[in-house]
């Protein structure tokens, strides 16, 4: 079954511009100045006291807290959430002679690791990594097999020195990472996970996701309002920074999802029945987008997607998304563009900074609702 969208993503700098003939895709257009001390160094408690701006309409939006969020969602409606899980993925380990290593893992290449190693120019190909706490007794090694040219990574290949699986021992050994934004947080590890992360694979969470709490679900459950899942494991192409001074020109690296047939047909019956699939942050929307043009169809489907959205992107699934406020010159910031036109959200944002919004992972939300659109 093949879904179209009703409404148009066109809106400000877009609306009037359907052949996108005078649409700003430089890399300068999607800058803007954020004051550090708005930069959320820990999170709400609780988490769905965050706050939340609502988009509602193509020249307004509202200033409530995220608790509120079931109010702006109709009985019938299709919340769609990443239930992935953060991995321990930052590694701290020693060269044999005893110099410190820290290592961020990427995602798994088998029966390898993709990583970013620091130093990186002083471990070439060919040299080990230890890992633990005595420097004579390693209890975890990992073999340096190759340089990634596309990522600047490197391949790496880990072997026990114990009686220990390998990866029981990543996971007592690693610490789940936070972005090098959050610099002087006290957050514990679980504050950085969803309520709902299942599967393990993630190097960042879908921060869109923390705000959710059980009583906000209960809410939404009470209204009618229906959840599905997704599991797109974030790596590199989330935050991987856009280069190409024209954005057109940007190569999204790929991520592995799995979307199963029990969300498509809930999607589906949401459509048919004229009703709005909310997608809950940019790593669900690149589940669905992504498989919806990959394959030409919304269908069940696990492997990889790197769909790259912007501004004259022709949307196929998602008609309302939850999200944080993104970094400046990000693709993430360039994917919500996509969706309300650059233009709007650079307004949008410029009021978020004027009412204090507390901004990037730890920060607060906003709700872009299918009403915000203006039609062609």
């Amino acid at each position: 079954m093949s879904l179209t969208n009703s409404r148009s993503p066109y809106h400000s700098d877009d609306s009037n511009d359907p052949d996108h003939t005078n649409v700003d895709y430089s890399l300068t257009a999607y800058q803007y100045e954020l004051p550090t001390h708005l930069i959320a160094q820990e999170p709400v408690t609780p988490r769905d006291r965050s706050r939340l701006m609502a988009v509602s309409s193509p020249t307004e939006c509202q200033h409530v807290y995220f608790k509120d969020i079931p109010g702006f969602m109709e009985p019938g409606d299709l919340l769609v959430i990443n239930n992935t899980r953060v991995i321990p993925a930052r590694m701290y380990g020693y060269k044999p002679s005893g110099a410190k290593v820290e290592v961020l893992l990427l995602e798994p290449r088998p029966p390898q690791w993709l990583a970013l190693v620091k130093p990186g120019r002083r471990l070439k190909p060919g040299s080990w990594i230890h890992f633990g706490p005595d420097i004579d007794r390693p209890l975890l090694r990992a073999y340096i097999e190759d340089s990634d040219r596309t990522t600047n990574g490197r391949l790496l290949t880990f072997e026990s020195m114990t009686d220990t699986p390998v990866d029981q021992l990543m996971e007592s050994l690693g610490e789940v990472p936070l972005p090098p934004y959050i610099t002087q947080s006290q957050a514990e590890p679980n504050q950085y996970q969803t309520i709902y992360a299942q599967h393990p694979g993630a190097v960042a969470a879908p921060t869109a996701g923390l705000h959710f709490t059980s009583d906000v679900f209960q809410a939404l459950d009470d209204k009618g309002i229906q959840r599905a899942e997704v599991t797109l494991h974030v790596g590199l192409g989330t935050f991987r920074p856009v280069e190409s001074e024209t954005i057109t020109e940007h190569q999204m690296h790929a991520e592995w999802v799995d979307l199963p047939q029990a969300t498509v047909d809930l999607i589906q019956a949401t459509k048919a029945r004229g009703n709005h699939v909310f997608a809950v942050g940019t790593t669900t929307v690149r589940t669905l987008e992504g498989v919806a043009t990959q394959e030409g169809q919304l269908r069940a489907y696990q492997g990889p997607v790197n769909l790259f959205i912007y501004p004259g992107y022709q949307w196929k699934v998602v008609d309302g998304l939850i999200t944080n406020f993104h970094l400046p010159g990000s693709s993430l910031l360039m994917l919500v563009s996509g969706l309300i036109g650059r233009e709007r959200l650079m307004e949008l944002y410029q009021e978020a900074i004027d009412q204090a919004y507390r901004f990037y992972s730890f920060g607060d939300a906003m709700v872009i609702l299918p009403t915000a659109y203006q039609p062609i």
